[in-house]
């Protein structure tokens, strides 16, 4: 086919579909996931240091 192209990979491309600028729902879910988590631990550890602060 005539306007179909090879990237670098040797892969065919098709130039009317382009290639979707999203991120997959998976690696969302994660950084969801991961930035929760990191708030959780560092308001745990506040909570550490603000008891051991008062004794």
């Amino acid at each position: 086919m005539p306007d179909r192209e090879r990237d670098a990979t040797g892969s065919l491309v098709d130039p009317t579909h382009p290639i979707e600028d999203r991120i997959p729902r998976g690696i969302w879910v994660r950084v969801l996931i991961y930035v929760c988590a990191g708030h959780i631990l560092a308001a745990f550890l506040f909570l550490l240091f603000t008891i051991g602060g008062k004794g």
